[in-house]
């Protein structure tokens, strides 16, 4: 009976070691494959030669840094280019968007989740509603609109300002669902107890909500500062100049410059995806909390 207890715990730690093997095999593969442009990128860009760029593609020496290495490419991207105008406009436009975003959004989510007023299912459902409905279907009238708003200061015009790449993503659709489905899931005790004691709502807001709902504000600050970095259309659409152009049009003109050197756009992309990652390892583990707790709370 133990002989046979023995052979049977030896066999399970065998199967579990098997699958712990494969499932991190796995890991590494599916890391590999989103890992591996980055690091090409990377590499490429510090490569000052413009024929060992081309001429390394089709080759493993591609993933490799050798031969000329150096900065060169990065220094023409901040000589030829408004670079550092153009990284100030796009972190002014991301940080100021999402941070009122995460105030608005999660207010009227906080007002969806838990207060009773006629017509709340509807407003919900058109929330929902509006998460299908892509930027491109309502870019022309939004800009139409814009274009015949009003503003104050000596332009009178939103066109080719901050504040028309900034507050029409300032409320979001999806974001309001995200908070709207973790906000539903805190017990309602703590709102009461906190009732009792008289408590205003926007008290509850903010001195209990708001701590407790750390994770769920870390992933829509991930998901929205990305959506806002990468933002290409509308500003391209509503800007000018390299005033209040981000980095993402920014690229698109240096990419549109003869002769087209890959050393330099590839310097251009990674300074473009670097904030980024920055970002993302920063919140990463209040990013993870939430998907965890989400699943758990269904």
């Amino acid at each position: 009976m133990a002989a046979t207890t023995t052979t049977h715990s030896t066999g399970y730690r065998v199967r579990r070691g098997i699958r712990s093997t494969l499932k991190y095999l796995l890991m590494m593969l599916l890391a590999f494959l989103f890992l591996f442009p980055i690091w090409f990128m990377l590499v490429s860009s510090f490569k000052q030669s413009e024929m060992q760029v081309t001429s390394d593609i089709s080759s493993l020496k591609a993933f490799i840094p050798y031969g000329d290495i150096g900065l060169q490419n990065y220094y023409d991207v901040f000589t030829q280019l408004e670079f550092g105008r153009m990284l100030f406009n796009s972190t002014f436009i991301m940080i100021t968007t999402v941070l009122l975003g995460l105030l608005v959004n999660s207010m009227i989510a906080y007002a969806l989740a838990r207060l009773s007023f006629t017509g709340r299912s509807v407003v919900l459902g058109i929330i929902v509603a509006l998460i299908i409905v892509p930027f491109e279907a309502i870019a022309v009238p939004l800009l139409l609109l814009v274009n015949n708003l009003p503003w104050f200061g000596e332009a009178n015009t939103w066109l080719d300002t901050y504040h028309v790449q900034i507050i029409p993503f300032i409320a979001d659709a999806f974001s309001i669902f995200l908070f709207y489905q973790f906000f539903i899931n805190i017990p309602k005790e703590l709102e009461e107890a906190a009732l009792v004691d008289g408590a205003s709502k926007l008290r509850i807001y903010w001195s209990i909500i708001l701590p407790l709902s750390r994770p769920i504000f870390a992933t829509v600050f991930i998901l929205q500062a990305l959506a806002n970095w990468n933002r290409f259309m509308w500003p391209l659409m509503v800007t000018r100049g390299v005033d209040v152009r981000p980095l993402t049009v920014g690229m698109q003109s240096f990419f549109g410059q003869d002769p087209r050197l890959w050393g330099d756009l590839m310097a251009f992309a990674s300074l473009i995806t670097i904030p980024v990652l920055i970002v993302f390892l920063f919140f990463q583990r209040w990013f993870v909390l939430s998907v965890a707790s989400t699943g758990i709370k269904g």
